[in-house]
Parts: structure tokens; C-alpha cells; sequence
């Protein structure tokens, strides 16, 4: 009886999430395929003029994440950051390594970054690799994210690939951040697997994070860190001058959601959930303060992971985080605000670019047909 009355209460729930299903894949529909034809329309100037084609690359990247960020944006789901002063990172090369805890954390990092300037068009993000096979699998693929492998037989493999690929892309591309979710995977699924690794190795159990993963970050360290090959001998890469190839900062990301009732991808698309506040907290590090050595390097990462654990207790007792866990110090919360009229700007943009591709491949047809009849 009490579900009956509950759904007659909240009646508009129903047709509000049909909208908003219907709105989102009309948006998917007319974003991403306008984003891969101009990509396909500009390569040449890939082999001309590569710096120019990937900074217009890297605009149409952001303004994708835009349309991304409207979706969490309009259903209510604010952001709210806290923390450390991220100014000084955000035009410098920077790892960020953030607590992984269901299907929204992407969305909402990008509806976190997408008020700040230059930050989404140079990012580069490591996923799992089964993401390339979503609707935005080819959008990261021309964007050159790093797709990394699950399981055991794959690993050393697929971290021989991200080495690889900062060669090949991060650092010829000029990416700036470069996003790690040390976890590797959603906290639901990772803490059994967590635990057991925990009692076995001796190391802490944790409710609200699971253990962090070091062998990516041991890749990115060996391969940007201030004792790399790279930054030590200034060799080339792909023929251009490593210039400052370093990572300089390390920004540690908490995600916390109301009541460790996480929002998931449900949430966004059909807006079901009360509004609620997502909090974001940043902790600054130098790059330098990170160890070297593998081993150091493991504890260091547990131990922010630790901090994690008790930061995300503390919030979850009383809905805020508390100064000691700021590694600087502590900026008052801030509600991460959208710019309406700049999505109206970008919605009419890829509507006139998808009427102007469909008028482009009906004249191809059209004369196509002419030459064979």
C-alpha cells in the first residue's frame, strides 16, 4: 500500500524519465556522429598541420563532455568541491587518482571539469576496456584515451601498452591531466576481491574504498617521473624535443555521495533520484613527494587510500569532510556551476552540423546516382 501511495505521489517520475530517455538518446544522436564526421572531415589537416588538428580536436572533445555533464546537470545532481586549491595544477601536467564507486563517477568528473578552462580538451583518461564498446567508445578512441585490460594474464601486457602509449600519444599530444581510478572497478564488485587480498597480504580491510592497484601508476612514474629516462636523458619522442615531460602534480580525487548512496548512470538518464549534492575533495601533491621506488611508492598510495577510508566515514557520520585530511590548506565548499546558455550554444552548434552532414551525404548520393543512371 505504501508503494502505491508513494507512486501516485511522485506520478510525473514516470513520463519525466521517458523525457528524459528520449532527450538523451536524441542527444547521443546527433552529438557523437557530428564529433566523428568532423574528425573524419579535418584529418587531412592531421598530416599537414597536427598541432592545429588535435587542439580542434580537443574542443569538440570538451563540448562532447558538455552535452555529458547537462545530462547530471539538469536532473538536479550538483557538485560540490572542497579541499585543497587546485589552481596551480591546472594548466601543468597532473595525475589525477580518484576512489572509483559506481557508474556515475565519470559523468560527474566531467560535469566537475567542464567549467575549467583547458582542462577537458588536454585530458586523457585510463578506462577499462570494455568501454570502447559503448556509444562513447570511438569518441575516447580518436580522442586517444587508454584503453587498460582486466585479469591476470592480461596485465603485464596491457601495462607495457600504457607505456607505450604515453609515448605514442599523452606526450606528442600535449595532454595535460591524465585520470587514473587506481581501484580497478566499482567498489560494490572490488571489496570481497579486497578483502580477501587484504588477509592475505597482510594489509588493511576498508568498507568505503578497495585497495588500490599500484602497476599503472608504477608505469606513469617510470615513464613521467622526475628520475624517468625521459626527463633525465631529454631524449625525443616521435621526433619532437621532450620538453617538461614530467608530471608535476599528483591530485588526489574523493568522491562522496549523500549518505554513501552512490548515484549510478540510472540516476542521470531518467532523473529519478531527489536532487542531491555529489562532494569533491581535492588533496594537491607535489609530484616529488611521491616515492620512486615500487615499494615505497605502494605504501605511499595505501596510505592516501587509508586516509580515504576514514575521510569517507567521517563524511558519511556527518556530511562533511573534516580540515585535517587537507593536505594544504582547506577552501570553503564550492557548488561547481553550469553555463546553460553556452549548452544552448553547443546544442544548436551539432543540430546545424548533423542538418549540414545530412545535406552534404544526400548531394553525394544525389550525384552518385547521377553518374551510374
Amino acid at each position: 500500500m505504501d508503494n502505491i501511495r508513494n507512486l501516485l505521489r511522485n506520478w510525473y517520475t514516470i513520463p519525466k524519465g521517458i523525457l528524459r530517455l528520449c532527450f538523451i538518446l536524441l542527444n547521443n544522436v546527433y552529438c557523437i556522429p557530428t564529433y566523428v564526421i568532423w574528425m573524419f572531415l579535418l584529418s587531412p589537416l592531421r598530416k599537414v598541420n597536427p598541432d592545429i588538428y588535435w587542439r580542434i580536436e580537443g574542443y569538440f572533445f570538451h563540448w562532447l563532455l558538455a552535452m555529458v555533464s547537462l545530462w547530471s546537470y539538469s536532473a538536479g545532481y550538483d557538485i560540490v568541491e572542497v579541499g585543497d586549491d587546485i589552481t596551480e595544477c591546472l594548466d601543468d601536467r597532473t595525475l589525477i587518482i580518484a576512489n572509483h564507486q559506481s557508474t556515475a563517477d565519470v559523468p560527474l568528473l566531467f560535469a566537475c571539469f567542464n567549467p575549467k578552462k583547458q582542462v577537458l580538451p588536454n585530458i586523457m583518461w585510463i578506462m577499462d576496456s570494455l568501454f570502447k564498446y559503448t556509444n562513447f567508445g570511438v569518441v575516447s578512441v580518436l580522442h586517444k584515451d587508454f584503453f587498460i585490460m582486466s585479469g591476470k594474464d592480461k596485465r603485464d601486457k596491457s601495462l607495457q601498452a600504457l607505456a607505450q602509449h604515453i609515448l605514442d600519444a599523452y606526450l606528442p599530444l600535449g595532454r595535460k591531466w591524465l585520470v587514473l581510478f587506481p581501484e580497478g572497478g566499482f567498489l560494490r564488485k572490488r571489496k570481497a576481491i579486497s578483502h580477501r587480498y587484504a588477509e592475505k597480504m597482510n594489509l588493511p580491510k576498508f568498507e568505503n574504498v578497495s585497495l588500490p592497484r599500484v602497476g599503472a601508476m608504477q608505469i606513469i612514474m617510470n615513464m613521467l617521473g622526475p628520475k624517468s629516462a625521459l626527463n633525465n636523458n631529454c631524449n625525443s619522442v616521435n621526433n619532437q624535443v621532450a620538453v617538461c615531460t614530467k608530471i608535476q602534480w599528483v591530485l588526489d580525487i574523493t568522491i562522496a555521495y549523500p549518505n554513501g548512496w552512490p548515484i549510478d548512470l540510472s540516476h542521470i538518464v531518467f532523473g529519478h533520484r531527489d536532487p542531491c549534492q555529489t562532494v569533491i575533495f581535492y588533496r594537491l601533491y607535489s609530484f616529488s613527494e611521491v616515492p620512486d621506488d615500487s615499494d615505497t611508492m605502494t605504501k605511499w598510495l595505501i596510505k592516501r587510500w587509508e586516509e580515504k577510508e576514514k575521510m569517507l566515514e567521517h563524511f558519511y557520520k556527518t556530511g562533511e569532510f573534516s580540515s585535517e585530511f587537507c593536505h594544504n590548506e582547506m577552501c570553503p565548499p564550492k557548488v561547481v556551476l553550469q553555463d546553460y546558455l553556452r549548452f544552448l550554444i553547443l546544442h544548436v552548434f551539432f543540430i546545424a552540423s548533423t542538418y549540414i552532414h545530412i545535406q552534404m551525404f544526400a548531394a553525394v548520393y544525389n550525384y552518385y546516382n547521377y553518374l551510374v543512371y
